[in-house]
């Protein structure tokens, strides 16, 4: 193989927050795997996604564009026509290109055309309509959707938030489905350069993990993080906080339900985790290790527990925007660092590029990771969220039926995604969020207040440092190209049921 031209597999979870590995923060949450990649590599220790949302995120990392330059803002707008990404590119420059796992970004006949194998699966098996290209799934449909039978008519557990443990063979997950298949495409495909993305539906939910991953995790290991008792109970917080913590809030659940949840999430991290070593062991068997660029990240996180909530719901806390992010190639990247910049999704692939020899497109707005490319570290992260739609209210909450929880989450769901325009600047240090449309700022000192937990915008000492942060945000909207008119939800999505 040229040595110029080395292969990219990028393989992403859904919805794993930063700290959910024992790299990060969690003290029961072994992931040896991830380690290795990590030692092999560079790990960023203050990665953001520029837009805690499956398809925007999505969106924008291979496009390396801000979803209000792309205009992907909700998650029913994919990639947009005609927009030009990655998979593009090294369709252009020769590779073979591949996603195996979770899509939910391209949908139009030219971007799937871009793919040479096609084998997408979703968080309950195979979307019926959807054949694979290149290569068959090595299991039967039967046993996969066999597999996948609990997600689909998951027993609520509570009105908050329903999750499994479950025995059917390992392999029939889509975890352990999509860990197999990449070992088949790489035995097939490894011989000719190749870009793949795999895409890991977990731990995202419906949550359902093997009970075997389930018992790896003691119970009694498991630990909630510091809360605030009185966190969303005044104005002191934006009205959207208080009204999503009434939706997905677990203070009226049982602490057991909770923790037992909390396990059950990082059980399945624990099973991305080994999936990740699967591949890696795969690489090293094949020799292409030594000519693989690999990059491990998130789309986005999940609160699953800080804050009092689980799921995700358009805030900027970091168990939403701080994602991992590790990037190791052995011989172009130097391995065993812990970089302290503050980096972005959407840095990943000119990052990428440019250790192919490929040319960055003037367009992207990622900068590169450094120190892996020569690039400027940045001392701030941006991202967004909304799509100046019509706020969504406490009163329009109370319109809905309840107990509030997860219907209300889904009934609200495009309302909300499309409410507002809000975005965050996120230092090291301090993080500012401003909507034009909302009613509160915020302002956390996460030197002081690393958990989040005291919205502090309105005391008069830090008055210059929400004028700086500001006016920074402010210069970010002015300066970064918006596409409009972005369109909004059916009617049939606001407005009680």
């Amino acid at each position: 193989m040229d040595q110029a031209n080395p292969n990219v597999l990028v393989i992403m979870a859904d919805q794993l927050k930063a700290n959910a590995t024992h790299l990060q923060g969690s003290s029961f949450c072994q992931t040896p795997a991830l380690a290795r990649l990590a030692a092999e590599g560079v790990l960023y220790e203050n990665a953001f996604t520029p837009h805690a949302l499956c398809v925007p995120a999505r969106v924008s990392l291979w496009s390396s564009q801000y979803s209000r330059t792309h205009g992907a803002r909700r998650n029913e707008i994919l990639m947009p026509e005609g927009q030009r990404h990655a998979f593009r590119l090294w369709r252009e420059a020769g590779y073979h290109t591949g996603l195996i796992g979770k899509n939910h970004c391209f949908n139009h006949d030219r971007d799937l055309d871009c793919f040479d194998t096609w084998c997408e699966i979703s968080h309950v098996g195979v979307p019926p309509g959807a054949p694979s290209k290149g290569m068959p799934w090595f299991r039967p449909m039967e046993a996969i959707r066999a597999a996948h039978e609990t997600r689909r008519q998951q027993t609520f557990r509570n009105p908050k938030f329903a999750c499994a443990v479950t025995d059917h063979p390992l392999d029939d997950y889509s975890s352990g489905l999509i860990t197999g298949q990449t070992e088949r495409f790489l035995e097939h495909h490894g011989h000719a350069p190749f870009a793949l993305w795999v895409s890991f539906p977990d731990p995202h939910e419906p949550w359902d993990v093997p009970r075997t991953y389930y018992e790896q995790i003691e119970a009694e290991t498991v630990e909630m993080t510091p809360q605030r008792e009185d966190e969303f109970s005044d104005d002191r917080w934006p009205e959207r906080n208080r009204v999503l913590h009434e939706m997905i809030g677990l203070r009226d659940v049982p602490r057991e339900d909770v923790l037992d949840l909390i396990r059950i999430y990082h059980a399945m991290v624990r099973f991305v985790d080994d999936s990740v070593g699967r591949i890696l062991r795969k690489l090293d068997e094949l020799a292409l290790r030594e000519n693989t660029i690999v990059v491990f990240c998130a789309d986005h996180g999940d609160f699953m527990g800080e804050h009092g909530m689980q799921c995700k719901g358009g805030l900027f806390y970091d168990s939403l925007t701080h994602v991992p992010l590790i990037v190791s190639c052995p011989g172009r990247v130097p391995e065993g660092l812990r970089d302290e910049s503050m980096v972005s999704l959407m840095d990943v692939v000119p990052t990428v590029l440019q250790l192919q020899d490929i040319d960055v497109p003037d367009e992207m707005q990622g900068v590169g990771l450094p120190p892996i490319v020569s690039a400027p570290r940045q001392d701030a992260v941006f991202a967004e969220y909304g799509a100046g739609g019509a706020p969504f209210r406490g009163t329009d909450l109370a319109q809905l039926s309840q107990p509030h929880g997860r219907k209300a989450l889904i009934r609200s769901l495009q309302w909300r995604e499309a409410a507002g325009e809000r975005a965050m600047i996120r230092t090291q240090d301090w993080k500012y969020i401003h909507d034009p449309m909302g009613d509160t700022d915020e302002l956390y000192h996460l030197a002081n207040d690393p958990w989040e937990l005291d919205n502090v915008v309105d005391e008069p000492a830090n008055s210059g440092t929400v004028d700086t942060l500001r006016r920074r945000l402010q210069h970010w909207r002015e300066t970064t190209p918006e596409k409009l008119p972005v369109p909004m939800p059916a009617p049939e999505k606001y407005g009680a049921v």
